[in-house]
């Protein structure tokens, strides 16, 4: 690639014409498609953010200035710009290049991300410490307009508004289109206000009013009468300004000169400034302008017609037609989602269901919250979430659902190991934090018709909270049905293997290498954790007076402590114990086995395990 290819560091950037820029930009969508079909990945949010990506690294230097994403979906531009092209071939692969900024990786990636609606707050952090230590550099927050749907934005923006430092906030709005009431004027008015002579002219104006007697309610007035008339122009330049923020744009961010002009401009100003950026999602390539949604995070796919492979059934496709189910037996049942519709497995049930179907957009607290109040009112509804972004709503897990013994389901989707997005997503922390979660019951499907039953139970039988939690991905050889706190799988007389949900194939499997090797493994299965029964481990421990607990979830709070108490406290003797889980939960990316060989519990490290002990 002629462009490409001669872009080693950011600064390779900065002697290109405009149009060598735009020729650049293409270049990095033909990489980017051709790559990302390969190791799979977020594609469509990455091709819509390449002329402001390729825009910041001309005006910015990142190595110094402090370039905070949101998410984080849409940094691949960023590392491709910044030295790390060579490493695409690995992408979101184990022991390759994460998905998602890791200041880790490189000097580039000034804080991680994988969670929305946090960059503003961080970065906010950022300037006020640079001011603190009194240092000297830029520091600009990329935030979506998706990621503003999150209440956490809206606390930062209205604190940096009012805080007088110097950041700058990047909104790449790719949901909505300047309407053609706004028209050519606005346009017109939109790349005045980022011209260097009108911000230059306007410093000026602001200084001069500042010295002038009772210059200050004269400039107050005259800026009410502007945003007024403002305000009839745009949309959404009087929500910022209000808080504090100086507003530039909108700009279109695919208009390379237009992107640089205004960020050169924001980069002038000595307090807080909005840019608001006009980006398509998917840019430049048919399929993903198309659907964007559908290419969000996808697999390998055709980086010539866009074709995704067919994958068998999941978990959350099982999820969803169960809800469709349920929905149909109970006017009272409700679900709602938090910008996860297709995710979650609930399209049909939105499509079916229109009117008793909420997506909340990326506002888990508040989705909790408002389950809760519907529960108070009769309704019954049922939040189907990622494990890893229900960690945003424990406040309201127990302040509006626990305290007040709310009926709310929650559908815990890929719980567990999730594989290529790494850190920021595994759902490895719900086991312990839902347990602290008083009248909370958890139960843990190993099989499509165990989720079916338990789902059924949770929405239409249980009085208080309850959380079915299952993991991305499909069932293994574990098939069989019902709801039942635990069972004997297999018996033994050495040791008692326990486990839950899908890693009960890991134990069995476990199991029956061990028999090659001269070792009778009891396996009991657990169905519900909490309330937790442990009989059959007691009676089985009695046996064996060794015990294995397979978990894939960190060590604290895992079940294997509890059992392990439980003991203890009814005077079962153990003479050998092993905690098979994942130590702190901070595991890396990689495909879900080759994970679980890096942890020890795959079937074979947990036989190997056993061995070690028993000797």
């Amino acid at each position: 690639m002629k462009y490409l290819d001669r872009i080693n560091t950011p600064q390779d950037l900065k002697d290109l014409s405009i149009d060598e820029l735009n020729a650049l930009c293409g270049e990095i969508r033909e990489f980017l498609i051709e790559n990302v079909s390969k190791t799979g990945g977020h594609i469509s949010a990455n091709l819509g953010v390449v002329e402001l990506t390729v825009g910041i690294h001309r005006v910015f230097d990142t190595s110094v200035d402090r370039l905070v994403f949101d998410v984080g979906h849409q940094s691949y531009v960023h590392k491709l710009l910044t030295g790390r092209k060579d490493g695409f071939e690995n992408l979101r692969q184990f022991g390759g290049l994460s998905g998602f900024p890791k200041p880790a990786e490189s000097v580039h990636d000034a804080f991680i991300a994988g969670h929305a609606s946090n960059s503003v707050s961080v970065a906010l952090g950022m300037a006020r410490a640079r001011t603190k230590l009194r240092q000297d550099y830029n520091v600009i927050a990329l935030i979506g307009d998706g990621a503003l749907s999150g209440g956490l934005s809206y606390e930062a923006l209205d604190d940096a508004g009012e805080s007088e430092e110097q950041l700058i906030v990047i909104l790449n709005d790719n949901g909505m289109s300047i309407k053609e009431s706004v028209g050519g004027v606005a346009r017109h008015l939109s790349r005045l206000r980022i011209e260097p002579g009108y911000y230059n002219f306007k410093s000026m104006y602001r200084s001069a009013f500042k010295k002038m007697p009772g210059g200050e309610r004269i400039h107050r007035f005259l800026h009410n009468i502007k945003a007024s008339i403002k305000s009839r122009i745009y949309n959404s330049s009087s929500m910022f300004e209000e808080m504090g923020f100086e507003y530039l744009g909108p700009v279109d961010g695919h208009n390379i000169k237009d992107v640089i002009t205004a960020l050169k401009t924001a980069k002038k100003a000595n307090h807080p400034v909005l840019v608001h950026m006009m980006t398509v999602k998917g840019k430049g390539c048919e399929y993903t302008e198309k659907d964007p949604e559908r290419y969000h995070g996808v697999p390998g796919f055709d980086p010539v017609t866009g074709k995704l492979p067919k994958s068998g059934l999941k978990f959350s496709q099982v999820f969803g037609d169960k809800m469709v189910t349920l929905a149909h037996k109970d006017p009272a049942v409700i679900a709602v989602t938090a910008a996860m519709e297709s995710g979650t497995g609930l399209t049909k049930f939105a499509d079916e269901f229109p009117d008793r179907f909420y997506d909340t957009g990326i506002a888990e607290e508040h989705s909790v919250a408002m389950c809760a109040g519907m529960a108070s009112q009769g309704l019954k509804p049922v939040f189907a979430v990622y494990s890893t972004f229900l960690q945003r709503g424990y406040d309201m897990l127990l302040h509006d659902v626990a305290l007040t013994n709310a009926h709310v389901v929650f559908g815990v989707d890929r719980a567990g190991l999730v594989g290529e997005d790494g850190e920021t997503h595994h759902g490895v922390y719900d086991v312990g934090y839902l347990n602290s979660v008083p009248h909370m019951e958890i139960l843990c499907p190993a099989s499509f018709k165990e989720l079916q039953d338990m789902l059924e139970y949770a929405v239409l039988e249980a009085k208080g909270p309850a959380a079915v939690r299952y993991p991305r991905g499909g069932e293994g050889k574990y098939r069989e049905g019902g709801i039942y706190p635990s069972k004997v799988l297999r018996e033994g007389g050495d040791i008692t293997i326990v486990s839950y949900g899908v890693n009960i194939n890991d134990a069995a499997d476990a199991a029956e290498l061990l028999e090659k090797r001269g070792v009778s493994a009891e396996v009991v299965k657990l169905g519900i954790i909490k309330p937790a029964d442990f009989s059959d481990i007691f009676a089985s421990v009695r046996k064996t007076g060794r015990l294995m607990v397979v978990e894939e979830c960190a060590a604290a709070g895992c079940v294997g402590a509890r059992i392990a108490a439980a003991l203890e406290e009814n005077k079962v003797k153990l003479d050998s114990l092993i905690l098979k889980n994942l130590g702190d939960g901070i595991v890396t990316a990689g495909k879900v086995p080759e994970l679980k060989k890096l942890c020890g519990i795959d079937a074979e490290g947990l036989a190997k395990a056993v061995m070690e002990e028993i000797g």
